[in-house]
This record gives structure tokens, sequence and C-alpha cells, in this order.
């Protein structure tokens, strides 16, 4: 592992997310390191990305390294297999983010013996994408290292809130030892602040930073509603 201090690492700050969807003028891996590297610029502490090329054109970077691998039609599509897992953490990631939810795993296996089999094959550290509480207390007796709040509103266990779920940050906080990246919808400085406040350890902000189609969205929306 490229920081056995990753944590303390992360502690406190912000990871960026860099991820563009299939087909968008932004989905290459070279254009999300360079990407990467301004977030890196501006302050960011950790980087998160999506897919093995992408993982391996930021391994290089001077922060621990959130790596995933979205694949599959499945609802567990986050990093869904062991076999994900472990290609994850062999193309660089310092952190395996998988799905920490309770739902079937397409291979069949629970996630205590899909951490069973990362924590054989690497030294990376796992992050648990949760969608409620008792995924989280689920991941963390799993023996996960992070609690996500990434799937927050997208498993049908709790309500899709316009901004960021703190209530779901004070709950895990509340019941769970371990720490919390806070993740989804935080799309304002002043969120990611109350997501710390929430008792998040660190946030992950993808979208408000590095989508520029959404981002223009938001703009160009307001605009045409502003219109006389």
């Amino acid at each position: 592992m490229r920081f056995p201090d990753a944590l303390d690492r992360l502690r406190g700050g912000l990871v960026v997310s860099c991820q563009a969807y299939p087909g968008e003028a932004m989905r290459d891996p070279r254009t999300m390191s360079q990407v990467a590297a301004a977030a890196l610029v501006g302050g960011a502490v950790g980087i998160r990305v999506q897919g093995i090329a992408d993982i391996r054109g930021v391994a290089d970077l001077p922060v621990p390294i959130v790596g995933l691998w979205k694949d599959g039609d499945h609802e567990v599509f986050i990093t869904p297999t062991l076999n994900h897992a472990k290609a994850v953490a062999d193309a660089g990631a310092d952190v395996v983010a998988i799905d920490g939810t309770r739902r079937p795993r397409p291979d069949g296996l629970t996630l205590a013996q899909t951490v069973e089999g990362l924590r054989t094959h690497t030294d990376a550290l796992i992050m648990a994408d949760c969608g409620s509480l008792d995924d989280a207390l689920a991941a963390e007796a799993a023996g996960v290292d992070i609690l996500g709040t990434t799937l927050s509103g997208y498993t049908g266990e709790r309500p899709k809130t316009d901004g960021p779920d703190l209530d779901l940050i004070g709950l895990i906080a509340g019941r769970c030892a371990l720490p919390i990246m806070a993740e989804g919808r935080i799309h304002t400085p002043a969120q990611a602040a109350a997501a710390i406040a929430a008792g998040a350890f660190s946030v992950c902000v993808g979208t408000a930073i590095t989508h520029p189609s959404t981002i223009t969205t938001w703009f160009a929306d307001a605009v045409a509603k502003a219109r006389p």
C-alpha cells in the first residue's frame, strides 16, 4: 500500500470524485487524470475514480486513490464482485470502494466473504458504499475500514434528499465506530461543511466539481427560468 497513513491523510479533508459516464466527451482516462491533477491544485486530499484504466491513470498522484469499478446491470454494480475488487486493488487503488449494501451480489458472496477474500489479496483499505444505517452496521461487522453514504436514496431504504443525507451521517456516527466518508448530492461548500459537522470524517464531492455537463444544466435552467 502506498499510503499506510491513508486514513490520516483523508481525515477532515475533501476527496474529489473524477468520473464521466460512458459516451460523454470527457470519458477518457487521460482526461480524468488531468481533472484529478487539477483537483489536487485546489486542495483535494484524495481522488475517487471509476474503472481500471482510470485508476491506473491516477495511481502516481501523491494522494490516496479511492478506486471502484462500475459494471453490469444488476442492482449491485459498484465493484460488485470479489474479482472486481481484486482488480481495483491491483490497478493501484489505495482504497477499494465496494457496494456496501445488504443486497445480493452477482457472485453469490456475502459482503463479509467479499471483505475476507479481499483482505487475503491486498493491504488496500476497503470502503463500503452504504445506503442506510443497517447497511453501515452490517458493513462494520463485515470488517471494512470506511463507511460511505454513497448509496443513500438509491436502494429504496431512505428517501432521496435534495442535498446530502445529513440525518444518515448522524445516525451512522452515533452507532458505528468507523470513519464516515460523506458522499452523494453534495453540491455546495456549505453542504460539504454541514456533512463534517454532522459527523463525517471526510467529504467526497463529484458532480459539483468534475461534471461540467450537469453543472452547465444547473446554470442553463436557472437562466431559462429567469427569462421575462
